[in-house]
């Protein structure tokens, strides 16, 4: 149904705690990919489901080799390993260097994060973390492909600063330009308040109209709790019932809401793209276009059938990074 890029501007907002909580509550299957130009954290920080680590090599950094081949949706899933409680990831790049071998690949692999969605052997959508994206990083490149972008931002006075330049400037690239609330475009931009429960629907209105007053074509999607010890318990640095915590609770809030605003948008477009794929087939007699036909790996574990819950009481959380995010 979507890729779902989520990232900061600056500082340690959280956003890799973001994307691992609504990965874990997403309504459908969910592929967490962490695409992060200067490296990932969950295989320092989390466990494979068979209880070892995680295997660094295989993820991001492994399947560079194949999108320069040309990449088939379904064959993410050959790079793609399951943590403890069962959150299927793409690991990260381990150190920024490592970037290098994804040079040019980015677009192919937005493509093929938005068109997993559509598969018709292991559907899934693509919560992709995409880290810090000031400056000149090649994450961006995902974005045009994406359904919805979302920014997280704390709520200190500089924070909400640069969450609103940041997204008109994302407006500017993507959309060609600033956007009033009339002539909002795909993909949306959304932000994301980590913020405190007591007083989070008020500031969310706020920023709401400091970002419409912009004109950056960007709106307040929903808010995360600012709830420490969730942060802690999500990435299994503490024990305690992570599905009760302010986090997961107020995560659950954000993916329902989306769902609700956006979810038969996206199934639209996802029945257009099906349309005309089978225009193109009819165009072609019936036949497929000629591309190399995918076979799943011997050994490889499939997608879990159902979207992730956190774990329960008493098993290690199966997400990583948390705290001060990046």
């Amino acid at each position: 149904m979507a890729l779902i890029a989520i990232a900061a501007d600056k500082g340690s907002p959280g956003v890799t705690t973001a994307a691992v909580a609504l990965a874990a509550v997403w309504p459908r299957r969910a592929l967490l990919a962490e695409a992060d130009p200067a490296g990932g954290d969950l295989v320092y920080r989390s466990a494979a489901a068979h209880g070892g680590p995680l295997n660094p090599n295989t993820g991001m950094l492994s399947i560079a080799a194949t999108a320069r081949r040309g990449l088939v949706p379904d064959q993410l899933w050959d790079h793609v390993q399951p943590l403890s409680g069962g959150l299927e990831v793409l690991v990260g790049l381990g150190i920024a260097e490592q970037a290098a071998g994804l040079a040019g690949l980015w677009p192919t692999l937005g493509h093929a994060f938005a068109s997993l969605a559509d598969s018709p052997n292991a559907p899934a959508d693509v919560i992709a973390d995409c880290g810090r994206i000031s400056g000149d990083t090649p994450a961006v490149e995902l974005f045009p492909h994406a359904a919805l972008v979302l920014l997280v931002s704390r709520t200190e006075p500089e924070s909400l600063a640069r969450v609103r330049d940041r997204a008109a400037a994302l407006s500017v690239k993507l959309h060609g330009g600033p956007r009033g609330a009339a002539t909002l475009a795909t993909p949306l931009i959304g932000v994301v308040l980590v913020a405190d429960p007591s007083s989070s629907a008020k500031l969310a209105g706020q920023v709401n109209d400091m970002l419409v007053h912009a004109q950056t074509g960007a709106r307040v999607v929903g808010t995360l709790a600012d709830d420490p010890s969730g942060a802690e318990q999500l990435a299994g640095r503490k024990r305690g019932r992570l599905e009760k915590s302010l986090l997961i609770r107020s995560a659950r809030k954000v993916t329902a809401d989306l769902y609700q605003q956006y979810g038969a948008a996206w199934a639209a477009s996802a029945q257009a793209q099906q349309a005309h794929q089978s225009q193109q087939q009819a165009h072609h007699g019936g036949q497929q276009p000629q591309q190399q036909a995918y076979q799943p790996q011997q050994g490889r574990q499939q997608p879990p059938q159902q979207g992730q819950q956190p774990p329960q009481q008493g098993e290690r959380p199966q997400q990583g990074h948390a705290g001060a995010g990046r």
